[in-house]
């Protein structure tokens, strides 16, 4: 579409001379208006036959004093570059009217009062026809809007605003190939050779269909208080939440260059923009805090990671309380989305010990538990060979995210200043039944008693009873019963529920091989040759039972030398526990192995 109106020259008689315009045709002028540092010195009679509000003045001035009129209109709007076109209309000059400068025309000739009853084809009723005409395309549309923010004012009084943005909604809401818009970074309109063709579809070429985030460059120009306008706009009229999040976030991301910095935010689907213009912390903290509120509430339209992003950005920025608790309600409710790498949010400011904000990442988990509101699991899940074999379903929300804890506690575990407490309770929020298996717990665990070597006895025995000792795999099993860190009891409880764990292999392996002899009394004996599971666990039974014989031998020598050799469990604390001293690492194997003695 033209984006004109009526192009004509300037005359001759029409000049300028530093801060000074004259119209030097004719008469002498009579009239000087100061507009801003400009002064016009131009005639009385063009101006009073197609202004009301000048007509007025100037009878009011000539009325009080016979001289040289002189007025001041400093509060025009557009100021002198719009007065000085308006004074070349006056004089009947054909001037252009463009997507730029029709707004602050408009509102200019609203403010001169410049109506048909002054003139046919006057100001108001030329500039409101090219705002008609530039409605109807996407492009000028936007730069129509854009021009508003220099008469704000006066654009929402005449509803030039509204209008414009009630038209770019319905763009962005329906088909943009079905109304031929040009819209940026779209070469539809030419063929391989670079011919426009005359409807712009090319005869050998198909023009690609756009995507629906077709809009989002050009609208992220926008300043926030028209674009929050639109984006309010376009729910309105239905839009999907998801294409309203994914534009918010293609804002966020030209506008915070804090939040770059942060993250790359790399998307398959919409590039980053540039972000060249350098914005004071203090105006991005404002602009983070508008756009929080229109992201959609609904869970999952917009995705966790960038939520986090948001949310370590906001923390940067010192945004509002309410900010943030929104951010971490919002991370809440869709926390088993998330992955490890964004959780691990610095610590802010100087007074905070450890190294990642774990008070966060508490009220995050806080959230999700409020919001999932499970039943305990009425079937208990059963480890078996370190295999998860029947309960509930492992891939619930709450399984995921307690995968996500245990990998996060052992993140931060290392971190020497992390208090017990703190790591106690970020562990205990996830309920049991959670946790098929406990391998990921324990290996935290393992790494926080490693980094913090001088918690006492009952510190130990407090953090492990966060675990579960029977929902350990026989990997784990095997390094907790070597690892001198944990406490004697729980050594002796891995050590013991893996000895049942392997009694209940055999008993089963010897019920499955018994079924079958059963029902097919030609078989041969020995151990079923379709489950090579149950034979490389009792091959490894096997090798464990040699081990423990051998042991067998020298305990046998060590309990001699006890004045009162008794295998039962009311005097295990004779052999190493309760208040008597802990053992060396050779007396507590010998001990374990008296213990497994007695349970074998």
């Amino acid at each position: 579409m033209a984006s004109s109106m009526g192009l004509g020259s300037i005359s001759e008689a029409f000049h300028r001379e530093g801060q000074t315009w004259y119209c030097t045709s004719g008469l002498p002028t009579d009239v000087i208006i100061e507009v801003e540092e400009m002064s016009f010195h131009i005639h009385k009679f063009p101006l009073i036959s197609r202004s009301g509000l000048l007509e007025r003045l100037i009878e009011e001035v000539s009325s009080e004093d016979e001289s040289e009129c002189v007025l001041q209109l400093h509060d025009v709007p557009g100021g002198a570059k719009v007065f000085e076109l308006i004074a070349k209309f006056s004089y009947g000059v054909k001037i252009e009217f463009t997507a730029l400068n029709v707004v602050s025309l408009r509102c200019a000739a609203e403010y001169l009062k410049m109506t048909e009853d002054y003139g046919e084809g006057n100001l108001i009723s030329q500039t409101e026809g090219f705002l008609n005409e530039v409605f109807g395309d996407w492009k000028d549309s936007i730069k129509v809007l854009e021009s508003c923010a220099e008469v704000q004012e006066y654009a929402e009084e005449l509803n030039i605003v509204s209008r414009c943005v009630d038209s770019l909604a319905m763009k962005t809401c329906a088909d943009p190939s079905l109304f031929n818009w040009p819209i940026s970074g779209s070469n539809n309109s030419q063929n391989p050779t670079g011919t426009v063709l005359w409807n712009g579809i090319s005869s050998e070429t198909r023009p690609q269909p756009l995507g629906e985030d077709w809009w989002f460059e050009d609208v992220s120009f926008l300043s926030f208080p028209l674009y929050k306008r639109l984006i309010l706009a376009v729910e309105l009229k239905g839009m999907k939440p998801e294409t309203i999040a994914a534009s918010l976030i293609y804002y966020a991301r030209r506008h915070l260059p804090l939040m770059n910095r942060q993250s790359s935010f790399n998307d398959a689907n919409h590039a980053n923009p540039e972000t060249s213009i350098s914005i004071p912390e203090a105006d991005q903290r404002v602009l983070l805090e508008e756009i929080v509120v229109l992201f959609p509430t609904i869970k999952g339209v917009t995705s966790t990671k960038f939520l986090l992003g948001l949310l370590r950005t906001a923390m940067i920025l010192h945004a509002s309380q309410s900010c943030i608790e929104n951010l971490e309600t919002r991370v809440g409710t869709q926390l088993d989305q998330a992955v490890l790498v964004d959780l691990l949010i610095p610590s802010m400011g100087y007074s905070v010990e450890t190294l990642y904000d774990i008070d966060c990442v508490q009220r995050i988990l806080d959230h999700f538990m409020s919001f999932y509101q499970a039943p305990a699991s009425s079937s208990p899940n059963i480890i078996e060979g370190g295999q998860l074999v029947s309960g509930a379903d492992s891939l619930t929300p709450i399984t995921m995210v307690a995968s996500l804890v245990d990998g996060y506690l052992a993140e931060v575990a290392p971190d020497v200043n992390l208090k017990l407490p703190k790591f106690q309770a970020l562990a205990a929020v996830i309920p049991e039944y959670a946790r098929p298996l406990e391998d990921g717990l324990y290996h935290a665990m393992d790494i926080y008693l490693k980094a913090h070597p001088w918690l006492t006895d009952f510190e130990r025995e407090q953090l492990c009873r966060l675990m579960n000792c029977q929902k350990l795999s026989l990997e784990a099993s095997t390094h907790a019963a070597q690892n001198e860190r944990l406490p004697l009891r729980v050594i002796v409880q891995v050590l013991f529920f893996e000895q049942l764990r392997l009694r209940t292999s055999i008993s089963g392996w010897f019920f499955v091989d018994n079924l079958e002899n059963s029902q097919n009394p030609s078989g041969s004996l020995g151990l079923p040759k379709n489950d090579a599971s149950i034979r490389d666990r009792v091959v490894g039974v096997d090798d464990r039972l040699s081990k423990l014989e051998r042991e067998c031998s020298s305990i046998k020598r060590e309990l001699h030398k006890l004045k009162k050799p008794k295998r039962g469990w009311f005097n295990l604390h004779r052999l190493g526990f309760g208040r008597t001293p802990p053992c060396s690492s050779k007396n507590q194997s010998h001990v374990i192995a008296a213990i497994l003695l007695c349970a074998v």
